[in-house]
């Protein structure tokens, strides 16, 4: 699903500025938060400021929104010393994936070092 906002999502009404969050940069189209229960040192969520539900609901169209957040990342990576020794950006799927919040975002997180396979 794509839409400009769903009224009782949770991250779109954070987009609207009606519930607070900890902004680490936006543009146009994307907004960086801090997670609220990070899982590493850097926990940032970087996600579109258009509701879309989950990856799973992307399409070549969305090409280069994606690109928009994946520099981002990358930028708020180098921003926060964690570039260097390196860093994880993961989206979840759905609720066998992980994903607690029906908005598309992705999850930066770096500051120390990751096992795999994750979960």
């Amino acid at each position: 699903m794509s839409a400009d906002r769903v009224p009782d999502c949770l991250f779109c009404r954070i987009v609207a500025r009606e519930l607070p969050s900890a902004v680490v940069k936006e543009d146009t189209a994307v907004l960086a938060i801090r997670d609220i229960a990070p899982r590493a040192p850097t926990h940032v969520l970087l996600m579109p400021k258009r509701h879309i539900t989950s990856a799973a609901d992307l399409s070549v169209e969305d090409g280069e929104l994606l690109g928009r957040i994946f520099a981002m990342g990358a930028e708020i990576a180098r921003g926060q010393g964690i570039a260097t020794a390196g860093y994880r950006i993961v989206t979840n799927v759905g609720t066998w994936g992980g994903q607690t919040v029906d908005h598309l975002h992705f999850h930066l997180m770096g500051g120390r070092a990751f096992g795999w396979p994750p979960g």
